[in-house]
């Protein structure tokens, strides 16, 4: 079995046939999601696909694009609905320098209000980081020097130096289909680097598709593609990949339960 550990089933792409698209993923042995959220205003919708499907989990949190449009977001707020016992974690948050669809000041800003917020929760946080590395292992940096605090940079495509502050720092490292695309060579570099206990698979579903379904909506049954290249990078069966990306998940997201029968 495997674990699509980030992915946006609430996205239009997907929501109009919920069904049918975590049935194709539980088909696939992809019986466990992490249904992330971007924007408040749609928490309830995202909360409620992991209410009532069971083994789909959920975040929240608001993500650097949309940082502009909750300026007056505080901890507390985001602590008070993650006290809901189907969200598991804080985010997506992080910042976004490539498209900078918010100042870089709101980022920095909600960033932070994530940290604490995580770091009060005691839930891991969800980070999105581009063409930031250096203030994302900075700002990090700074939340861990002030208390506990840990999760899983998501969709990774930063430096190698990003890659081992957030390991320092006791983070987990997610690879999405990207693994997969022609280019990214240095990509699949790093992730030979990353220890086997630190890794998780995602798919970020609708977006970035895995060869060979590049071109398609992607879904969390694809994540099958992107766990067979992180196995192949690594040199060990999709099955033993499926195991410990599985396990690393159910240890770090601590609010979760393996379904019923697994022993990990």
């Amino acid at each position: 079995m495997l674990v699509d550990s980030h992915c946006h089933l609430s996205h239009p792409d997907l929501v109009a046939d919920i069904d049918a698209v975590v049935g194709q993923a539980r088909a696939a042995g992809v019986d466990t999601m992490l249904n992330i959220c971007t924007r408040l205003d749609e928490f309830a919708a995202v909360r409620g696909i992991a209410e009532h499907c069971a083994d789909i989990y959920c975040s929240v949190g608001v993500h650097p694009h949309e940082a502009s449009n909750h300026r007056d977001l505080t901890a507390a707020h985001l602590g008070k609905l993650a006290a809901h016992p189907r969200v598991v974690a804080i985010g997506e948050t992080g910042l976004d320098y490539y498209y900078d669809n918010s100042p870089r000041e709101d980022q920095v800003a909600g960033f932070r209000t994530h940290c604490q917020a995580a770091q009060e929760t005691g839930l891991p946080l969800v980070v999105h980081s581009r063409d930031a590395d250096d203030e994302t292992a900075s700002i990090l940096a700074e939340a861990a020097a002030t208390g506990s605090i840990g999760g899983v940079i998501h969709c990774f495509t930063g430096s190698p130096a990003l890659a081992q502050a957030a390991l320092d720092l006791g983070f987990y490292i997610s690879f999405s289909g990207i693994l997969t695309f022609k280019k990214a060579d240095d990509l699949r570099a790093i992730a030979t680097t990353v220890p086997l206990d630190r890794l998780l698979v995602e798919t970020d579903a609708p977006y970035l598709a895995p060869v060979p379904m590049r071109g398609q909506r992607n879904e969390p049954a694809f994540v099958t593609h992107t766990a067979a290249a992180l196995a192949e990078l690594h040199g060990i069966s999709a099955q033993a990949l499926h195991e410990r990306t599985t396990a690393n998940f159910f240890r770090l997201f601590a609010k979760t339960s393996p379904p019923a029968g697994r022993a990990l």
